[in-house]
């Protein structure tokens, strides 16, 4: 059954919209964007350079993952971009959260972080780009374009490190917390205070870290952790 049309007019042009197309005013063509970061000196720059690009519209504004969720549910925008570390919830929480309402959201994943494991988790609970804040202006609005249309947008160096990080070895979540405690600098003994398990388990669980993460020492373990996401030092 075709959908009731109904026509709208701007300064720039007029269009014919279909029930349900999206909100009426914003002139033809216009991607509208949500942003979402808790730096407002970031947030205030991406505002700027989106707003202007004749063909985009930075529609809603929000400084942590919980008013993410609550501003793409009330403006729907075409491209959402989320920030990885944010108060209240993460970017990946907001991104699940988002994806609940529409499996096919359309979300980029802009961020300082680079980690196999951040990249893994933003891909795997739907992000369609990731992004480094570094990135330069033309890469970023490239981006947008691109997930608007439905292409997925992660550079080369990025798939480099997630294939990296997809063919490693998985660390059990024991194993994780054993190397959390040890990136705090904690003993065989007190990680097994910790987690109630012997140190004999815990030397245990240390010997298939070290395998896993292709290391030889404590100290090799945590560094090539940090490198890879799975503690913070």
């Amino acid at each position: 059954m075709n959908r009731p049309t109904r026509v709208v007019k701007s300064p720039l042009t007029s269009v014919r919209l279909q029930s349900g197309d999206g909100p009426i005013g914003l002139p033809a063509g216009k991607i509208r964007v949500l942003i979402a970061d808790d730096h407002t000196t970031v947030l205030a720059g991406l505002t700027s350079i989106i707003n202007m690009q004749p063909d985009m519209l930075v529609v809603a504004e929000a400084t942590n993952g919980s008013e993410a969720v609550d501003l793409w549910r009330k403006h729907s925008p075409d491209v959402t971009l989320l920030d990885l570390r944010m108060p209240k919830l993460d970017g990946v929480g907001a991104l699940n959260e988002i994806r609940r309402h529409d499996a096919s959201v359309r979300v980029i994943v802009l961020t300082t972080y680079d980690t196999d494991i951040e990249i893994y988790r933003a891909v795997k609970a739907g992000a369609k780009g990731y992004l480094l804040k570094d990135a330069r202006r033309e890469e970023l609005l490239d981006c947008i374009r691109k997930v608007n249309t439905g292409e997925t947008c992660i550079t080369q160096a990025l798939v480099k490190k997630l294939a990296t990080g997809i063919s490693s070895e998985i660390l059990t979540n024991r194993e994780l917390e054993v190397l959390t405690l040890l990136a705090r600098g904690k003993s065989n003994k007190e990680i097994g205070v910790n987690l109630f398990i012997s140190e004999f388990t815990v030397k245990g669980h240390l010997r298939n870290i070290f395998t896993k993460l292709n290391v030889l020492s404590r100290t090799e373990a945590i560094t090539a952790a940090s490198r890879r996401g799975l503690v913070q030092i």
